[in-house]
């Protein structure tokens, strides 16, 4: 039935019901007595009262439709709405559903291809950074050795120091490079791309441990890409914003197959802050290989980030 012949027999049904009170026994005066007043009051507030709760059982569909819509989440996927009964409101949540699931699949396909420029780019300035501005500064450092050697002392300390300021900043460059290309996830794999993210987050104030459990299932290129930058990601939120002393990275198989990765700090937890670009940039990462992930309080104080990839494309072979 139509939402229209709904909502049209729900208020017939209800003029009926007053049509059958004025046939009844009951009479109105002129004037109207106050008795009769009372009962006119009553039999308005009963016949309003049954018009509001008929409305709302039968609207209460599309209230259920509207609080889906007004909470779904592309990168949260999955959710739909149950159809219930047939009519206008049970097409209208089958269309929902099925633009919900054009929505998601054009959003992980549009994320794809930024995700892979961006990675692109990333690799063309690391690139850059290291054969161009690395290079240069290499040259100043060797120009700087050069002109210390021969200078007169007063001016070799000053020299030693510009020594050290550039020499920092090559340091600094080369670090930078390694973030935005991780070259020996390429070279060397994804368990000493984890250990190299652990040592280089790794301080005075903050310890980091990686725990790789031996036995994980081969991984391609790009959920390996995927599982080493939500690390990263995981390992910077823990570093700027978390106030933890201690940080574990735990990379292990799960038990029906596939690839689990948990980074949990002792920090002091999400509390009702909004999740930003970062967490974001990491559920959409997670979407791109069709993986789960959650970010939520870990059970002993601190925040978790937890990344399970159930496909893999290849069980029996070990990582590299």
């Amino acid at each position: 039935m139509s939402l229209y012949w709904r909502i049209f027999l729900l208020n017939a049904g209800v003029l009926a019901v007053a049509v059958g009170l004025l046939l009844g026994p009951v009479t109105v005066s002129t004037p109207v007595l106050f008795g009769e007043a009372l009962v006119l009051l009553a039999g308005l507030a009963a016949m309003l009262v049954i018009n509001a709760v008929l409305l709302k059982v039968g609207l209460a569909p599309l209230a259920r439709l509207n609080r889906a819509m007004a909470h779904a989440d592309l990168l949260k996927p999955g959710a739909r709405q149950t159809v219930t009964g047939d009519g206008e409101i049970a097409a209208l949540t089958q269309t929902f559903n099925a633009m919900l699931e054009r929505l998601e699949a054009e959003r992980a396909t549009s994320s794809g291809r930024v995700l892979t420029a961006l990675e692109a780019e990333r690799k063309r300035i690391a690139q850059e950074l290291h054969d161009e501005i690395g290079q240069t500064l290499t040259a100043v450092l060797l120009q700087l050795k050069h002109a210390a050697d021969h200078a007169p002392e007063p001016v070799r300390t000053d020299l030693h120091q510009a020594q050290e300021t550039t020499r920092a900043s090559l340091d600094e460059i080369r670090r930078i490079a390694r973030r935005l290309r991780p070259g020996v996830l390429e070279e060397l794999g994804l368990h000493s791309a984890i250990r190299s993210l652990a040592a280089e987050f790794t301080t005075p104030r903050l310890g980091v441990t990686a725990h790789i459990t031996p036995g994980l299932p081969h991984l391609d290129p790009a959920t390996e890409l995927v599982l080493y930058r939500v690390a990263q990601e995981g390992l910077t939120n823990a570093a700027r914003h978390s106030g933890a002393t201690r940080v574990e990275v735990h990379l292990r198989p799960l038990p029906r197959g596939g690839v689990a990765l948990l980074v949990r700090d002792n920090g002091h937890g999400l509390g009702e802050a909004p999740e930003g670009a970062g967490i974001r940039g990491m559920r959409e990462r997670a979407l791109l290989i069709g993986a789960e992930l959650r970010v939520e309080a870990d059970a002993r104080g601190g925040t978790q980030v937890r990344l399970d990839i159930t496909e893999t494309t290849d069980t029996t072979r070990a990582a590299r």
